[in-house]
């Protein structure tokens, strides 16, 4: 079957990229299509839901999640709740997402508008997005058990240095509201338009710390926009 796959079906040319890619033959093809499909290119198919890899991505998230989750837990022993949780975050953050997604070649196959999302500047958590859908496509593919191993050794084992993750700092949110009032300034995270011609669908959010502003950041997810807003304040201000 899945040399039929990868030499006679009219879809060979796809299984062979993802074969190439994911180092394993799919089943159903139509779950990865989907999952590279960004909703800028999706058509609706019922009651305002697109065929676009939004779902998919909130499965991968759940599936990825408790990979890291046990991963973590036999990992560290020893460590608390908030240890374990802050290392999760650290993992599967978008901005880790999107490089792991760029390293592993998913960006040859994303689908999107290339008029809304020209650049990479605009394309935010674009890539991570996609990894996640991915993730939730080979569970609906493959199942469970498949899904995990795919997770530690294709992706955690060779790509995501643990030990690293774990003395850097990813909170920057946090980090700039604690130096903020240590140093007595007044911090705020404000919404603003976007730029002319970006997409309205994208966050901006700048950060002003007394009445300066200190970083700007934009992304398709708020909470992801603030982020990069305060990574660069952090930059900025120099409290890294």
């Amino acid at each position: 079957m899945q040399i039929y796959k990868l030499y006679f079906s009219r879809n060979k040319a796809y299984y062979k990229k993802l074969k190439n890619i994911l180092g394993f033959v799919p089943g159903n093809v139509k779950l990865y299509q989907m999952a590279f499909r960004h909703k800028s290119v999706a058509v609706q198919i019922k009651d305002g839901v697109k065929n676009s890899n939004e779902r998919l991505e909130f499965l991968g998230d759940a599936v990825l999640g408790s990979v890291i989750a046990e991963l973590l837990f036999k990992l560290y022993p020893y460590k608390g709740e908030g240890f374990l949780t802050e290392m999760r975050s650290k993992i599967v953050s978008r901005e880790n997402l999107n490089k792991l997604s760029k390293k592993l070649g998913f960006d040859q196959l994303i689908q999107y508008d290339a008029r809304m999302i020209s650049y990479a500047s605009k394309q935010g958590s674009l890539l991570g997005d996609a990894f996640e859908a991915v993730i939730g496509a080979i569970y609906l593919d493959k199942g469970y058990r498949f899904t995990k191993e795919f997770l530690l050794t294709r992706i955690i084992e060779p790509h995501v240095d643990i030990q690293t993750l774990e003395v850097t700092e990813s909170n920057f949110k946090s980090r700039l509201i604690e130096w903020c009032q240590q140093e007595g300034k007044e911090v705020a995270f404000n919404q603003v338009d976007n730029p002319e011609g970006e997409s309205s669908k994208m966050f901006s959010i700048e950060v002003v710390v007394d009445g300066e502003v200190c970083g700007i950041g934009r992304d398709f997810n708020k909470k992801s926009a603030e982020k990069l807003a305060a990574e660069k304040a952090c930059e900025y201000l120099k409290i890294l």
